[in-house]
């Protein structure tokens, strides 16, 4: 594919970039899930504990820091991606995350190996969080510049788009498991199989990704900032990291707890079988696929603020008195009604916060202030979701108690959206790839001084 096709191509050559661009986020997404889902046998294999809930916290909190490695892999891979292109950072990126994946998934238990196996996966998980510190920022980016003009917001969704199809999968592969397996045999080894399935298709992954183009963006720039001056530029732009990341927050809380957390919530929690906690994951996924576009497709019709602030908003005032309907009578038709009111919050912000995100930072340190955003919205409230969720339960003994969580993201959500978006400008219906959407056109003005 040249850069001609890239840039005019058809249906079919601009399809195909996009799977090329985010296979890899298939692999991040389907070993974090499976992390969560089986956190408990997890924790039993490399945390044993007298007290689950301590099990869990343990599990939770190896997944956590090998999240708060993001922000370090955003500033290091991102400076790497933004200086060297964006199809070259995306094949490191992928041979990073390979190796923390096959690390964890051939780690021998506590049982064989001692505290080392705790170490080893923790390293693992280390170098998955580094690597995805870039992943969704390098792949948001790449789809935003091969977007065809006015659709940037439909195009960027995609990056999460294709994260759901890898938790579709990894579901699918848990409910056929438990459904094949005796519970104990699970719990005990059956837990590492879907680990090793995502081993064996790194490969293809690693096929996709090697014929990806450059994108046309990437190759018009005259100079490409070297690393000092990128960590410079990253530097005095900390305002706009700071409110990217107040904007991503909902979108990375809401997507874990309804992905990652959802399973242990529904089998620990609300004690409901394994199978309908993935069954609800499976019907997640599938809907998270879709309100992702069409919240990206929107947002490029009417702007950015009034799907920020709408979905925000409604969160706001929603999640802790659904959760609390939730717990106090929980039924598998409940959780389902739940997690689908949640499944539009995230689908439907997320495809439309990924745009705006992509144009609010600096085009030539894109990536790097992209990443590090999303990062540390990730690393400090997204991955902490399931380890607060576990505490404030404990704590509060209140099920519903992760409602104030989410709440509380949302919240900061609605502060980012006013505060990029203010100004009372009439939006103007001229813009190109390089210039943020031309109804939230205020936008160029207001973040200039931000």
């Amino acid at each position: 594919m040249s850069q001609t096709l890239i840039q005019h191509g058809t249906v079919k050559s601009r399809v195909n970039a996009i799977l090329r661009a985010t296979s890899g986020n298939f692999l991040e997404q389907f070993d974090f899930f499976l992390f969560g889902f089986y956190a408990s046998a997890i924790g039993r294999a490399f945390f044993p504990s007298e007290s689950e809930t301590a099990s869990l916290l343990n599990t939770f909190g190896v997944f956590w820091l090998g999240a708060l490695m993001r922000p370090v892999g955003a500033i290091v891979l991102g400076a790497y991606i933004d200086q060297i292109g964006r199809r070259k950072g995306l094949i490191i990126t992928l041979s990073i995350m390979a190796i923390g994946t096959v690390i964890i998934a051939f780690c021998p238990g506590y049982a064989i190996i001692g505290i080392a196996a705790p170490i080893i996966v923790l390293a693992g998980r280390l170098l998955q969080g580094f690597s995805a510190g870039v992943e969704v920022g390098g792949v948001s980016v790449y789809l935003a510049e091969i977007a065809t003009p006015g659709n940037r917001g439909f195009y960027t969704s995609f990056q999460s788009s294709s994260q759901q199809v890898a938790i579709f999968v990894a579901a699918s592969v848990g409910y056929l498991l438990n459904e094949s397996m005796p519970a104990e045999t699970v719990a005990s080894w059956g837990w590492r199989i879907p680990f090793f399935l995502g081993c064996l298709i790194i490969p293809l992954i690693f096929l996709l990704r090697r014929t990806l183009e450059e994108t046309p963006e990437f190759l018009g720039m005259k100079k490409h900032p070297k690393a000092s001056e990128i960590f410079a530029s990253a530097l005095v732009s900390w305002r706009k990291v700071v409110l990217g990341m107040m904007m991503a927050i909902l979108s990375t809380t809401t997507f874990y707890f309804v992905t990652v957390y959802t399973p242990t919530f529904g089998k620990t929690v609300l004690k409901l079988s394994a199978q309908d906690a993935l069954l609800v994951t499976l019907l997640v996924a599938m809907t998270n696929f879709i309100w992702n576009p069409i919240g990206g497709a929107v947002s490029d019709r009417i702007g950015r603020k009034p799907v920020l602030l709408g979905i925000a908003g409604l969160a706001l005032v929603t999640a802790y008195p659904a959760l609390h309907w939730l717990v106090s009578a929980p039924t598998f038709g409940k959780m389902l009604a739940v997690a689908m009111m949640l499944s539009f919050y995230f689908g439907t912000y997320s495809g439309t916060m990924l745009g705006a995100l992509v144009e609010i930072v600096p085009a030539h340190v894109r990536t790097t202030c992209f990443s590090l955003a999303f990062a540390l919205a990730a690393a400090l409230f997204g991955t902490f979701t399931p380890l607060a969720s576990t505490w404030l339960i404990e704590q509060t003994n209140d099920k519903a108690s992760p409602g104030y969580w989410l709440m509380f993201s949302a919240a900061l959500g609605i502060i980012a959206a006013l505060t990029i978006y203010r100004g009372t400008a009439k939006p103007s219906r001229t813009a190109d790839r390089s210039h943020p959407h031309p109804k939230d056109s205020t936008l160029g003005v207001q973040t200039a001084s931000l």
